[in-house]
């Protein structure tokens, strides 16, 4: 069986110049595309190692990246980048359209069947893709209960699943509620899924630097995350109707 291809593909985002992570299937023939938004501190080798998961069950993949190649492991300088992109709509829109404009014009990738999963800052930003009315197949979030401007959810024209950790003080209960209130209010077709005992970023695996309050790793809800995402995959963007199944 051959195995999945990677490389690395640099675009201009943000005033600069982002460094993502491709990852193809096996085979030549064009595939349903994924666009894979990393946390706060930026891309690194978990969201790598997902977007080639994703290759090996038959998607084009592209963990894009927020910091123009930086990994932002001091809480403080993440913060200070973050807070400002979260609080700015049309510079999330940026962000992910710049990278939406790389996966779709990768010649393997199916532009018109694309799906936008995201973790954090990440989920935010593909969240404000379906706000500006691009037309994705999915989104999917875990940490990313963002609201966005008044009536903008309206134009979301895709299935919205969320995840969250039941004791994350980052997305406490009252922004759980907000984020729903906004997604029924549009006629969005929403899920929310919330993982009893887990904090923020419960799915990222230990890192050896510190970090804001709230996080924590839960292997088994991490597990059991990973597995909602492609089961929203599955019924979205299923690879089958490609590979003659």
């Amino acid at each position: 069986m051959t195995a999945i291809a990677t490389r690395t593909v640099e675009y201009p985002a943000d005033g600069l110049t982002m460094i993502g992570h491709l990852a193809l299937p096996a085979g030549v023939d064009r595939r349903p595309a994924v666009l894979l938004g990393p946390e706060g501190m930026g891309l690194s080798d978990v969201e790598r190692r997902r977007a080639n998961a994703l290759a090996e069950l038959g998607y084009v993949a592209l963990a894009f990246d927020l910091h123009g190649g930086r990994y932002l492991g001091d809480p403080k300088e993440m913060l200070a980048r973050c807070m400002p992109l979260l609080a700015d709509p049309d510079r999330m829109r940026g962000i992910g359209h710049a990278a939406l404009d790389v996966l779709r014009t990768e010649s393997r990738a199916d532009p018109d069947r694309i799906a936008a999963i995201g973790y954090g800052t990440g989920g935010a930003v593909g969240l404000e893709l379906g706000r500006d009315g691009v037309n994705l197949r999915a989104i999917g979030t875990v940490n990313a209960l963002t609201t966005g401007r008044p009536g903008e959810a309206a134009r979301i024209r895709c299935p919205v699943w969320a995840g969250v950790g039941s004791e994350d003080p980052i997305m406490p209960p009252a922004q759980r509620n907000a984020f729903t209130a906004e997604m029924q209010a549009a006629g969005v077709d929403w899920r929310l899924a919330v993982y009893g005992g887990a904090l923020h970023a419960f799915h990222h695996p230990p890192v050896d630097h510190p970090t804001v309050p709230g996080v924590g790793y839960h292997p088994q809800h991490a597990q059991r995350a990973w597995r909602d995402v492609v089961d929203l995959l599955a019924e979205c963007l299923p690879v089958t109707e490609d590979l003659g199944a």
